[in-house]
């Protein structure tokens, strides 16, 4: 019996032949994103997170270029936990898995000793949440962040706290990370500008961790403020107005972009009156930018089945503007296109991306909220 070599056919041949090419020639460009997945603020994390995976799906099913070769988006994801050591450890995981770039951290605290890991290994990164202006007056190149700093974020709380809330007296709390410290003291310079008038009757530490503070809002009660600033996040904040509720105090409670989430509310439970909560994200969109935001809003819903809880939008604009200055550059090789993505202009869902000499966003917005019945209410939104 003789037997004879099976054959295949033709054209599954070529397919075979060409499928081999096409992924030969397809590129591999891993995006690194950092945020606290797990601990206290895990919400905000991996609201973070959605928003990058969002960009990177949209990305590989567009098929996007780059120097004239197809590329795959590969997401690398990391949780910092919001700790300093954390964050730089998974940082130095991100450089040895030779990622083209990353996207965080969210925190200040976690972000700033990060970046000088990035730094040295050339690999661009743009923060979509941190607020502190040391992250960016550090001289590194490749450190962007695509929301205003604390300067601005501050000093727009202090000022609105004198001119608009009348406030004389004023209590601050910080928790001490870099965030809710840099905060509450640009807080305080915004509120002693010029013939303010303000007393800051007191001055308060907590940690991002703690449950209790009764002691310091004891103490504060006698000060009689017309205003509690506290530099933190709405994990501790929600909390803290439980326990000012049952202590009797009656100031309104003002923060930063770490308390102003729609899970404030929640966490605050009852204890949050009307009106009572002003706040301000580093962020915000215009009215020409008002749609584009809805419809990532609704799109994200659909597509995670939660709402947006504050930054999510901002880390999807982060990815594609990453992108964008690659294919600019037609190259996802840092060193190549981090040149570009200095001088980059991207029109994102949050606004018009450009960043200065340091590295911070142009024209950054602010959005000024407040609460009512259980729900975030926009008052304003300012540069």
């Amino acid at each position: 019996m003789q037997f004879k070599p099976k054959m295949i056919p033709l054209a599954a041949a070529l397919a075979f032949a060409f499928a081999g090419t096409a992924s030969a020639q397809e590129q591999i460009v891993k995006i690194g994103h950092v945020g606290p997945i797990s601990g206290a603020i895990a919400h905000l994390g991996k609201d973070n997170e959605n928003g990058a995976r969002m960009a990177i799906d949209e990305l590989n099913a567009k098929g996007v270029v780059i120097g004239g070769k197809k590329v795959k988006f590969e997401l690398l994801t990391e949780d910092d936990a919001a700790d300093p050591k954390q964050g730089t450890a998974v940082a130095q995981k991100l450089v040895d898995a030779k990622v083209n770039g990353v996207i965080g951290h969210l925190n200040s605290g976690t972000t700033i000793p990060a970046s000088k890991i990035y730094y040295e290994a050339g690999i661009p990164q743009i923060s979509p949440s941190a607020t502190n202006p040391k992250y960016t007056q550090q001289g590194f190149k490749t450190a962007f962040r695509v929301v205003a700093n604390d300067g601005q974020l501050g000093g727009t709380l202090g000022r609105y706290a004198v001119q608009v809330l009348k406030a004389k007296r004023v209590a601050v709390i910080d928790d001490r990370t870099a965030y809710g410290q840099g905060v509450a003291e640009e807080f305080i310079k915004g509120a002693k500008g010029k013939s303010s008038g303000v007393e800051i009757v007191a001055t308060q530490y907590t940690n991002d961790k703690a449950t209790d503070f009764n002691a310091i809002l004891t103490s504060i009660k006698s000060k009689k403020p017309d205003v509690v600033f506290f530099g933190g996040m709405d994990a501790v904040a929600g909390p803290m107005l439980r326990q000012m509720k049952q202590l009797g105090i009656e100031a309104k409670f003002m923060g930063g972009d770490g308390i102003c989430t729609e899970a404030l509310a929640t966490l605050a439970g009852d204890a949050m009156a009307d009106n009572q909560v002003v706040c301000a994200e580093a962020g915000g969109v215009e009215d020409a930018q008002k749609k584009g935001m809805e419809d990532f809003k609704a799109a994200y819903k659909k597509k995670f089945g939660v709402d947006v809880q504050i930054y999510a939008p901002y880390v999807y604009d982060s990815v594609m503007t990453m992108v964008d200055a690659m294919v600019k550059a037609g190259s996802s090789d840092p060193a190549k296109y981090a040149p570009v993505l200095s001088k980059i202009q991207h029109k994102g869902v949050t606004g018009n991306i450009a960043f200065d000499s340091k590295g911070d966003i142009k024209d950054g917005t602010l959005t000024l909220y407040t609460y009512q019945s259980g729900k975030r209410l926009q008052l304003a939104v300012v540069k």
